[in-house]
């Protein structure tokens, strides 16, 4: 289709960078509340829209996205005293409605529909925490996607609101404590873009129930550094108050504090280097997760009286596979191992004692085995590409487990196979990638690939169902995520070898996984997308400035785009620790080398782009994408489309609504098809 891009203005700003001149020339486009930038969102989007509107399945992908998400979607449900909550989804509502009912042959009855609150479906809310006699619940409400939220409060039996209302909430969860909660908050932001403005100042409040806000007890702050975040939690014994103190996103500060008393905060764990989770506490001792001294992680139990390293007590010693969470629950530790990004689950006694590994489904991706001391049955989860969310419950004395909820969904999986496959990357490390298709595929490199990775943060990769992925994989498609270094499926050194100064072996690896796909025979350059989100969507964008010659499509979603800047807005500076800051003169090389706004080079032709993200978006700014989508149309040398679709009234992600979903999934998957000339069988 011929596309004429709405006009950009460029000017003449350039920063000084320790002695490197380095032109912005769309930095008006950062102004998020600037009449001009609402002007130009809007005509990208006509121009995004015009172009989807003229691929004639377009529509007809849309009736089948709806057609495959329609089935009833459940959470395990959790206990609070004599109820057990749940979240359902019966297929196309906008958000999940949370259920309860008494005991588990109770009739479920609805306890709190978001889809009443607002008509578009943008209106999140998630259950935080229950108050000790299970009379009151603490809830957060989100709205068009944003990171800010409102804490609000509910008597669970009358199902009545309190007045109480907490607002300027980011990052935290509510722990509560006799008639109140600990929670996390920021000031009010003042003359600054709620959606755009740094954030500073995380300070930990007791708010008491029946009071107002601005009565709320300050009980933790650290004035002398106001870019820190403090994340807290309470022991299920009620004895001490937790406070992670982090500048990013990696390691953190530890302190306790005795409840009911005057004693100060205690310091445990000091530094940033390592990360340490406190996972219960029992007479005088902290059971905790850490990577000290283990970068695959053990359990180790620390007496208060004596919490120095030599006296410390190992109940899981580092093994050859990542411990990644230990979760308690009817008087047992649940440790969960990773291996070869797939999960183990082994119960065992407080002392190490009595081991023995929970069987599971099969291989893939399971989560929950988290209760309280005195149940005697849990849940959890279990998915893999081809198995759909499934709950089951676990008998802990018995350690068998029983189908609780199966989906019924339209799907066969015997149609379909997934694999697991190792290849080389550019330095010869061996990196794993799932494969998903059809059965039988003819390896003529003829079909459709989607190319899904993240590569950061620790954040591991496993498998997992998605209704909307059968559209590529019901049309002869081949779905690929390999687990890039910068990810945690093998412990911390995975996670460092693809941060600061080694970012560049995140996207070796994802290069390496396009030719390993290719000349394996599942597909061919033109038929070749890539895809990722966030930190995904700077490893999109860093790829396809560094190999544009490797792909045909490109993805980038709510990406990090502009590693110069990235810093100055909302919570970007918890990043530093994971990327540098261009405020440091190596740091800077290192970014500058790869940031993808800045790589961008005149008259080169870049693979068919549609760039996704949301006018809301409070965690990675929409500038990013605003840039990188303005500086690309004017560089490009091809025919190859580059479009930008900004979602308005939504976020980062999360608490996207279903129509939000099924909207932005059928312009994918079109866009795909139409620049993969490959056309779908609808």
């Amino acid at each position: 289709m011929q596309i004429t891009y709405p006009p950009t203005r460029r000017v003449t700003q350039s920063d000084d960078y320790h002695g490197t001149s380095v032109p912005d020339p769309y930095r008006w486009l950062e102004d998020d509340m600037a009449p001009e930038v609402e002007d130009w969102v809007k005509a990208q989007n006509q121009v995004t829209n015009q172009y989807l509107s003229g691929i004639p399945y377009r529509q007809k992908i849309g009736s089948r996205l709806s057609e495959l998400m329609n089935y009833a979607r459940y959470s395990s449900p959790f206990r609070a005293g004599d109820y057990y909550f749940f979240y359902k989804n019966e297929g196309l509502q906008n958000q999940p409605v949370i259920y309860f009912q008494k005991g588990l042959d109770g009739e479920a009855e609805v306890f709190l529909d978001p889809n009443e609150v607002s008509e578009q479906g943008t209106v999140a809310i998630t259950l935080l925490s229950f108050s000790a006699d299970n009379k009151y619940v603490a809830y957060s409400k989100a709205e068009a996607g944003l990171d800010w939220q409102e804490i609000h409060i509910m008597e669970i039996a009358t199902k009545r609101k309190l007045p109480d209302v907490l607002h300027w909430i980011k990052f935290s969860g509510a722990s509560w404590y006799k008639d109140g909660i600990f929670y996390s908050r920021y000031p009010a932001p003042t003359n600054v873009s709620k959606k755009s403005g740094k954030n500073k100042n995380h300070q930990v409040y007791y708010h008491a129930l029946g009071t107002d806000q601005s009565e709320d007890q300050l009980i933790y702050e650290d004035a002398a550094k106001p870019d820190l975040n403090h994340y807290i939690y309470i022991t299920e014994d009620k004895a001490y108050l937790i406070v992670n103190a982090s500048p990013g996103t990696d390691g953190f500060t530890t302190y306790y504090k005795a409840l009911g008393t005057d004693e100060p905060f205690i310091k445990l764990f000091d530094g940033f280097s390592n990360k340490n989770y406190i996972i219960d506490h029992r007479a005088g001792s902290f059971w905790v997760l850490t990577d000290i001294d283990a970068p695959k992680y053990r359990l180790v139990k620390i007496q208060l009286s004596a919490p120095e390293p030599a006296h410390w007590e190992e109940i899981l010693p580092e093994s050859e596979h990542l411990l990644q969470t230990v979760n308690i629950g009817g008087n047992k530790l649940f440790a969960n191992y990773l291996q070869d990004a797939t999960d183990r689950f082994i119960q065992l006694n407080y002392d190490g004692s009595g081991r023995q590994e929970i069987q599971l489904p099969g291989l893939g991706s399971a989560g929950g085995f988290r209760g309280k001391k005195e149940d005697k049955q849990l849940f959890y989860t279990f998915t893999s590409f081809l198995y759909p969310n499934a709950i089951f419950k676990y008998d802990i004395e018995s350690g068998t487990s029983t189908p609780f909820f199966v989906a019924d969904l339209q799907f066969n999986p015997e149609d379909y196979e997934e694999k697991q496959v190792f290849y080389t990357s550019k330095d010869g490390t061996q990196v794993p990638m799932f494969l998903v298709h059809k059965r039988g595929l003819s390896l003529d490199s003829s079909h459709p690939t989607y190319l899904y990775a993240y590569g950061g943060f620790n954040i591991s990769l496993t498998p997992s169902f998605s209704s909307t992925r059968l559209i590529l994989l019901e049309n002869d498609g081949v779905f690929a995520m390999p687990n890039l270094r910068g990810g945690g499926e093998y412990g911390e050194a995975w996670h460092q070898a693809g941060m600061l100064e080694k970012k560049q072996n995140v996207f070796d690896d994802f290069i390496a996984a396009a030719e390993f796909l290719i000349d394996g025979g599942y597909t061919k350059t033109e038929k070749l997308a890539i895809g990722g989100g966030s930190n995904g969507g700077l490893l999109v964008g860093a790829c396809m400035t560094q190999r544009p010659d490797l792909f045909g499509l490109a993805f980038p979603a709510v990406g990090v785009l502009d590693m110069l800047r990235f810093h100055l807005f909302t919570i970007g500076r918890a990043w530093i620790p994971e990327y540098g800051s261009s405020a440091d003169p190596e740091q800077f090389k290192t970014l500058l080398a790869y940031s993808p706004l800045h790589q961008l080079k005149e008259g080169v032709s870049y693979p068919a782009t549609m760039i996704t993200t949301g006018d809301h978006d409070d965690r990675v700014v929409p500038a990013h994408s605003f840039k990188f989508a303005a500086q690309l149309q004017h560089v490009h040398g091809g025919n190859a489309p580059v479009l930008i679709r900004i979602d308005t009234n939504a976020g980062h992600g999360a608490g996207k609504p279903i129509s939000k979903i099924i909207d932005e999934q059928a312009d994918k998957w079109a866009f795909l098809f139409y620049n993969t000339n490959h056309t779908p069988i609808y």
